[in-house]
């Protein structure tokens, strides 16, 4: 996949794929940062798989390292040491410019203040990752982008601002602009964490449905009254995977 993507983007030192059989995999992944006391270990040591079409929720304190592992997932940031495979790239080896191009494909990100551009409507904010990575015709996007708005339940919504619609509705269109080049990964940073719970229990659904579809969705929340979508939970402490937990122990 990576020698196609660097092929059609002229990125040269392609990194081989690590063969891995899960669709993510961590490999003693640390991350360090120096701070003025010295060195502070965001992560230590972190070994993890997840499948294709999982629901994985990644729960912890703030500072327990959650938003440092979708980062290190996503390519945003690097591990200090450790092997990360994504898709069966493998992540850490990848300089800046592969990754754009990698994580442009592979990755659809989620956030918690959505960060839809206020100048565009709704179906431009979504055919933004279709102009940037190129995946589709020009002729193309805006039908995409409008099947997209409708998969999510606000199709109507396509050529209004974004500061006209709900912040569930708001929501609702980053879903779909992350869903826009058709990405195995979904991550998303806190995604209901301003939202009332009758909209979050339906944002959840949607990403339910996107895992059961095949999609894998990895979501770090606080919200465990939320652990009825997830198939497998993590929760992280310290920077270590403390407990486990799949679906079928609740």
């Amino acid at each position: 996949m990576l020698s196609q993507l660097a092929t059609q983007h002229q990125i040269k030192g392609a990194v081989p794929p690590i063969q891995t059989g899960s669709l993510i995999e961590l490999r003693g992944v640390t991350k360090a940062y120096t701070v003025a006391a010295g060195k502070f270990w965001a992560l230590k040591g972190i070994d993890m798989q997840i499948g294709a079409g999982e629901f994985l929720a990644v729960v912890g304190k703030s500072g327990s390292g959650k938003s440092t592992l979708i980062n290190i997932i996503t390519g945003i940031d690097t591990p200090t040491s450790g092997e990360v495979s994504v898709a069966a790239t493998a992540v850490h080896a990848l300089n800046q410019e592969q990754l754009a191009v990698w994580r442009g494909k592979n990755v659809g990100i989620v956030f918690q203040f959505f960060q839809l551009l206020p100048t565009l409507t709704i179906a431009e904010n979504v055919s933004l990752p279709m102009d940037f990575c190129n995946t589709y015709p020009a002729r193309e996007r805006r039908q995409r982008a409008i099947s997209l708005l409708e998969k999510v339940g606000i199709a109507e919504q396509a050529d209004k601002l974004p500061s006209d619609l709900s912040g569930g509705q708001q929501q609702r269109a980053a879903i779909a602009r992350a869903l826009a080049n058709d990405p195995p990964i979904l991550v998303a940073d806190e995604p209901t964490g301003n939202l009332d719970s009758h909209t979050s229990d339906a944002v959840m659904q949607l990403f339910a449905a996107l895992a059961a579809e095949g999609k894998t969705v990895v979501m770090v929340t606080h919200e465990r009254d939320l652990s009825r979508y997830f198939t497998r939970s993590i929760l992280l402490a310290d920077g270590e995977v403390v407990t486990e937990r799949n679906s079928s122990n609740d």
